[in-house]
């Protein structure tokens, strides 16, 4: 017998044919979000009463049959997904702010938005952390934490664009879109399905944060910054002053391990420490290691060094050994936002066992956070002290720093080398999952590695290390990084005199801009390409693929289809029956454009005799396309499996295509109702993926399915979205083929 969960996903799925729309006008008419709308019908949640209602107001259906099922549903509920937890550990010496944590909480439960201000050592994250860890069960879809740089030294703060990136990718949608509006669109979206809290630490004000805050919903967003974010709409303000002195004894004591009656010299030390958490901690961790000392000693010795800081942090490094001062110092060139021990020991040329203890040394005195088991950072104020220290005192900190790159480098290497790709051979021994799982953990210090090499001039490191990324990229296509640092690889290797490799840079730089959706740039990227590459069969067989791919795009077929035969010869030189097997799909597909399905059907044929698994698909599809008026059967059968080998593999991209062509097949078959329910699908699997020429494609096939099933206005508003994207690409092209195709659907409406 059904659930009740299944009872109400059929009804709701009802109502979606019943209305004649695609997801997401449906969506736009019920006033929900389509990612939402998605999860409803496919059962990954179950709707709030109002959507049942809005939906049933969208089709003209009395929605009070459904209360009792969906009353059902919504007790029963579904599996709930993992919660997501990127928040840092709780202090265990959190102490005061009794006031403020409830003015926090109190802010989130209302407005759904709170933005804590103060100066630096105040303490605005640690009771950001706290609240965000005492009101885990409120928000069961888990905890998001995002640093924003906004104040950490050697760093950028992290510009709007690149924060959506690392926010979705949080919530799994690994290809967002190009443009930084619309990814503010989707994290709204995706945050709308959720009862999320996101803590964007560290801002540097109100514009950077401005996009990424969560829109209708039941998801909270928690801000830090030093700086008062008043034209932030919606979010009030909460101010931290310093610890007021009962507090900050309290704090100094229990870092200390000691109870204070009232001493005069205590007061003298909380004074020093200006109420700051950061700096108390620090105090009370310099005498707890001095178990000869009184507080008396130490408030003198406070006295004796300049600077609020400075004699805070000094006296912390006093307890420290020379080596350990030393690697102190150079933490604070280290580029990147965490570490962990191999990477401190590469800085400082020990092994990690023996920096290991020392890391423990400096989290007991404060001046290192343990961050999660194993992984260690700095506040932005001591990493500032270190940086003047290391500039001031230390002669080899250019030294440690080039070892450091080299170090990611050579770790990035091996990594990638694990990972399966067809440019070489066998990988090495390795755990694919492990060394995706590093790079995406090393993500953000990978960037920063390349561009301290870039400052320094250390051309090997800038021009391998987009290389050693190149299958992390490959899948997770839309990284707003990967372009500049190929471009800068690329001007790296030519000032190496690397001929070779600034050819294989540029080859993937040119694919990488196509990926986006800037053909005429990515052609430039493979000419240049072509006129460095090495004298090697097999690279110029892949770059004739790839400039095939864009001559294609940009609708210039006979001169993709020269290049799809160029490199199908240059493949079955190099005995590569794959390679060949893949020319010959992508030539029969073309083909197929042409008008010439006879050829088609034969190139197809052949593709698919060449190659098995996955790199049948292209050749499948462009012979169920090329058979769908000749022969049904064979044509869905050959489509189904394209389709199959796509699930199986999990290629996101490939399922959508296929389904849109399932769409295409079945419309020449005169099944129109049943093509749109493939072209709907395509479009789900479509809107996280960062693909833009695959959405054109559908869309453009989409809208002709419509036409011919008599959905006029559907077509209209596809072929709309169509000439907008072609045209905010620059692709007149595929902005002619639209206005011809709205010409002819006004021709059949009117």
């Amino acid at each position: 017998m059904p659930s009740p969960q299944e009872r109400l996903v059929a009804q709701l799925v009802r109502i979606k044919e019943l209305s004649g729309l695609s997801l997401r006008a449906l969506a736009r008419e019920a006033g929900l979000s389509s990612s939402s709308l998605s999860r409803y019908l496919t059962g990954r949640l179950v709707p709030p009463w109002e959507a049942v209602v809005a939906l049933c107001r969208a089709v003209g259906r009395d929605p009070r049959p459904l209360r009792a099922v969906w009353a059902e549903a919504d007790k029963a509920g579904v599996a709930p997904a993992p919660r997501r937890n990127d928040l840092p550990a709780d202090l265990f010496d959190f102490t005061g702010r009794e006031a403020e944590s409830a003015l926090v909480e109190d802010l989130l439960n209302t407005a759904g938005a709170a933005a804590i201000d103060g100066m630096a050592g105040v303490g605005k994250t640690s009771l950001a952390v706290r609240v965000a860890h005492r009101l885990a069960s409120v928000y069961p879809d888990g905890g998001l934490y995002l640093d924003l740089h906004g104040f950490t030294p050697g760093q950028q703060p992290l510009e709007p664009h690149a924060a959506l990136f690392r926010l979705l990718g949080a919530v799994g949608v690994t290809h967002p879109p190009a443009d930084t509006a619309d990814r503010a669109a989707l994290w709204r979206s995706e945050l709308s399905g959720r009862r999320a809290l996101v803590v964007l630490d560290n801002a540097v004000d109100a514009e950077q944060v401005r996009p990424l805050l969560p829109g209708a919903g039941k998801s909270a967003v928690l801000i830090t910054s030093r700086n008062r974010l008043v034209s932030l709409d919606g979010v009030p303000p909460v101010s931290l002053e310093p610890l007021a002195d009962a507090d900050a004894a309290h704090l100094f004591g229990r870092a200390a391990g000691l109870e204070f009656t009232g001493e005069e010299a205590v007061g003298q030390v909380l004074r020093q420490c200006s109420g700051l958490p950061l700096a108390l901690r620090m105090a009370g961790a310099r005498l707890r290691h001095r178990p000869g000392w009184t507080v008396a000693v130490l408030a003198e010795r406070l006295r004796a060094t300049p600077g609020r800081f400075d004699s805070v942090f000094g006296m912390s490094l006093q307890q420290l050994d020379a080596v350990q001062r030393r690697v102190f110092r150079l933490l604070g060139v280290l580029p990147g936002a965490d570490f962990d021990a191999a990477a401190a020991g590469a800085l400082a040329d020990m092994p990690p066992d023996r920096v290991g203890a020392m890391l423990e040394e400096l989290v007991d005195a404060h001046l290192v956070q343990e961050l999660s088991p194993g992984r260690y950072g700095m506040h932005d104020l001591i990493r500032q002290y270190a940086a003047d220290l290391a500039a001031d005192e230390e002669p080899q900190a250019e030294a440690a720093l080039r070892r450091i790159l080299k170090h990611y480098l050579a770790l990035a290497v091996a990594q990638d080398r694990i990972l399966p790709s067809p440019q070489r051979g066998e990988p090495s021994p390795g755990n694919p999952a492990e060394a995706m799982a590093w790079f995406d953990l090393e993500y953000v210090n990978l960037i920063a590695v390349f561009d301290a090499a870039e400052r320094l001039g250390l051309d090997e490191v800038v021009a391998e290390l987009p290389q050693a990324m190149r299958v992390w990229f490959f899948r997770h296509r839309g990284t707003d990084d990967q372009a500049r640092l190929l471009e800068a690889a690329a001007a790296a290797a030519a000032r190496l005199g690397r001929d070779q490799q600034r050819a294989r840079l540029l080859a993937d730089l040119g694919y990488a801009r196509a990926a986006a959706g800037r053909l005429t740039e990515a052609l430039s990227a493979y000419h240049l390409a072509e006129r460095s590459g090495p004298d090697d069969d097999e690279f110029a067989a892949g770059l004739a693929l790839r400039i095939g791919f864009a001559r294609r795009d940009l609708g210039e077929l006979d001169a993709a289809r020269a290049q799809f035969q160029r490199a199908r010869e240059l493949f079955e030189k190099a005995g590569n029956g794959a390679g060949k097997s893949q020319a010959l799909a992508f030539d029969g597909w073309v083909t197929l454009q042409l008008g010439r399905p006879d050829e088609a059907i034969e190139r197809a044929r052949a593709s698919i005799a060449l190659a098995g698994g996955p790199a049948q698909i292209t050749g499948l599809v462009a012979l169920g396309v090329a058979l769908a008026s000749r022969d049904p059967a064979e044509s869905l059968r050959a489509l189904r499996e394209a389709l199959r080998l796509s699930e199986q593999n999990n290629l996101q991209h490939n399922q959508a295509w296929c389904h849109n062509y399932l769409g295409v097949a079945l419309r020449i078959m005169g099944s129109p109702e049943e093509a749109l329910e493939h072209h709907r699908r395509a479009f789900e699997l479509l809107e996280p993926l960062a693909e833009v020429q695959l959405e054109i494609d559908c869309l453009y096939t989409y809208a002709e399915t419509c036409r011919v099933a008599g959905r006029y206005d559907e077509a209209l508003a596809l072929l709309d979205r169509t000439v907008g994207l072609a045209r905010k690409l620059g692709r007149p092209h595929d902005e002619k083929l639209a206005r011809a195709a709205q010409e002819l659907v006004r021709a059949h409406a009117g």
